[in-house]
């Protein structure tokens, strides 16, 4: 069996980056900006720096590569380094716990610069020092919804009072303020997304029935969620080209979907969808959220449904995907099987 892969050259707007799997190539089209010319390229000196180019950096990169910009970005190993100058950008070994000031000097000379790397902001005052003088003027710390920790199954905004349970969260929340105190000592926009759940092509409920592999123990847990926040890369893609537009400082908004359905059901579909395409793909009784369910929780650890509403006001976002629904049938639109 194939999966599909992305292909590293693709037209403009089409997002693409290297997938590991065994599906057939494929191209997956995400359209950022619908009514948008994208035949025109950005100025010149506009710079994108991308600490942490994972599996929304690299799309994002691509989609700005599409656009005219010059993308770089770090990562953490020489393997990530090398897949990521096969694709074309200026990649760089970076640690956060331990920043290189020559790495340091590289960003400066970019004029925006997304943080997706999990930890907090270490050695602020070397990192201030150095990217002073430099070119930025706009940044982005890409956090999470699990800041909020557990908030009963209550609808919350981005003034909800915070309440991270876990040590990652706490750290998310640091690194938000430290980020967001960085911008404004430095004069430049600066704003918070908080993500929910990302998902994307060869990152789904339908990637993960397709592979038929089992699943770990914290995402049978989270099948018994009744609410869970989630958001499509390619949202949260044209949720940071609003932001670039529509430059603020010290905002925080949260980036998800206009459904917090359960986990479970978003398998539901995504099952059916899968048979639906691939009939004879499927083992018998081999539905991952069905089969390996662990017993629900007493708690609800966790348990909020999160707004978009900010988002849609202040930066303009209209969702490509407002539901799993959309987003699941996109996926599967451009994944294809040979035998």
């Amino acid at each position: 069996m194939e999966v599909c892969r992305v292909p590293r050259q693709l037209p403009p707007i089409n997002l693409r980056f290297n997938q590991s799997s065994s599906f057939r190539r494929s191209t997956v089209r995400c359209n950022l900006s619908p009514n948008a010319d994208n035949s025109s390229e950005s100025p010149i000196d506009d710079q994108m720096f991308i600490l942490g180019m994972g599996f929304v950096g690299k799309f994002f990169a691509a989609d700005l590569k599409a656009k005219g910009w010059a993308v770089s970005g770090s990562c953490t190993t020489a393997a990530k380094k090398e897949k990521l100058e096969e694709l074309g950008y200026q990649a760089y070994l970076f640690d956060a716990n331990h920043p290189q000031p020559e790495i340091l000097e590289i960003v400066k000379n970019h004029t925006h610069l997304v943080i997706s790397i999990p930890t907090m902001l270490r050695h602020k005052r070397l990192v201030e020092s150095v990217l002073k003088d430099g070119k930025l003027r706009w940044l982005v710390y890409l956090s999470s919804t699990s800041v909020y920790g557990d908030c009963g199954g209550a609808w919350v905004d981005e003034d909800y009072p915070v309440n991270p349970t876990n040590e990652v969260a706490r750290a998310r929340l640091a690194a938000e303020q430290e980020w967001l105190s960085l911008g404004n000592n430095l004069g430049i926009a600066a704003q918070v997304f908080r993500l929910g759940g990302i998902y994307g092509p060869g990152r789904s409920a339908v990637d993960t029935i397709l592979k038929q592999e089992a699943l770990s123990k914290g995402q049978r847990r989270r099948l018994s969620k009744s609410y869970t926040s989630r958001i499509h890369v390619a949202d949260i893609c044209q949720s940071l080209n609003a932001s670039i537009s529509n430059p603020s400082s010290g905002n925080i908004y949260n980036v998800v979907d206009d459904d917090p359905a359960p986990r479970e059901e978003v398998f539901e579909l995504a099952q059916k969808l899968v048979e639906q395409k691939f009939p004879s793909h499927l083992k018998q009784n081999t539905s991952p959220e069905k089969s390996e369910m662990l017993p629900p929780e007493k708690s609800s650890r966790g348990e909020k449904r999160v707004s978009n509403a900010r988002l849609k006001k202040d930066l303009g976002v209209k969702l490509l995907h407002p539901s799993y629904k959309s987003g699941l049938q996109s996926i599967i639109e451009h994944i294809h099987i040979s035998g």
